[in-house]
């Protein structure tokens, strides 16, 4: 039986949380606030948080394999980014279609490529979808894997690297692919599984077991589902609008859940005054350890 207990909140009061992260190497989790423009570092041990001020706003993003760099999808493209500096490389800023708002949410697939989707500027309004899933390889050019996106969210690999889980937000769903581990391309997409009434997956990791655990926005909840897309567990959040959920700690048994406060309405905020904060909750299961960007950080052309 799966269990999670909540051991920590962070109050961070983010409007729009998102892409949280365990990095080994410093023994810290990391997310973005999209919204405001700012990347997150906290330390559990020592229970300390830095707030690094962005440029623009930072949709995704994924550590290096080499050095503290790390590999960002910005609002307007790709880039290298320095935490400790701010110095930011553009790597690639594609030509944005007809409707097409922004990146959003990214990972490293374990070949060391960095996947990342575009959202629509104003998903739901009726227009033509017009988002997209990109992939920045190892030489550091992108290409598009899928078309027709509103809302780019969930993107997450099985322990074997053979079956990538996307998902669409304002569709509800989220579906997989088999994915060619060697080339980095997808093939037979189908469906995983569906939100309730009201719900939209939002960010998404797969634990060792090969669980997808998804964050559910709107009804605050992370649902994990097995590898046959079969609901086995539903945690309570205690903030309607998850975002994204990551496994981290020495053990990989904690699961972080990044929030938002974006949209809700002064008396819904006074309802969930943990809006927008990062918990922590201790589990009975394992995650994996995130993938990192492989990509030759060294040929990177740095923008006058």
């Amino acid at each position: 039986m799966i269990t999670a207990t909540l051991i920590d909140e962070v109050h961070v009061g983010n409007q729009l949380g998102e892409g949280i992260q365990w990095n080994a190497l410093d023994n810290a989790v990391w997310w973005t606030d999209i919204l405001s423009s700012a990347l997150y570092r906290y330390d559990p041990k020592a229970s300390s948080v830095v707030k690094y001020d962005m440029p623009e706003p930072l949709g995704s993003f994924a550590f290096c394999e080499k050095g503290q760099d790390l590999v960002a999808a910005f609002a307007s493209g790709f880039a290298s980014l320095d935490p400790s500096t701010g110095e930011i490389s553009w790597i690639e800023r594609p030509d944005f279609l007809d409707g097409e708002g922004r990146f959003n949410d990214g990972r490293a697939d374990r070949q060391g490529r960095f996947w990342s989707g575009t959202m629509m500027a104003n998903p739901g309004d009726g227009a033509p979808a017009t988002g997209r899933l990109f992939c920045l390889d190892h030489d550091l050019k992108s290409s598009v894997h899928e078309n027709g996106v509103n809302i780019s969210n969930g993107i997450c690999w099985n322990p074997s690297g053979n079956r990538m889980y996307f998902a669409d937000s304002l569709k509800g769903e989220i579906v997989q692919y088999d994915f060619d581990a060697s080339a980095g391309t997808l093939s037979n997409r189908r469906v995983f599984a569906r939100s309730p009434e009201g719900a939209s997956p939002d960010g998404a990791a797969v634990d060792a077991a090969g669980n997808v655990w998804s964050a559910q926005w709107g009804i605050g909840k992370v649902f994990a589902y097995d590898p046959s897309g079969q609901l086995i567990f539903d945690l309570d959040v205690p903030a309607s609008q998850p975002t994204c959920v990551a496994f981290g700690g020495p053990k990989l048994d904690t699961l972080y859940v990044s929030t938002a406060r974006d949209g809700l309405s002064e008396d819904t905020l006074a309802e969930e005054p943990s809006a927008g904060n990062v918990f922590a909750y201790k589990t009975s299961v394992q995650g994996l350890p995130e993938s990192r960007f492989s990509g030759d950080s060294a040929s990177l052309k740095r923008e006058e």
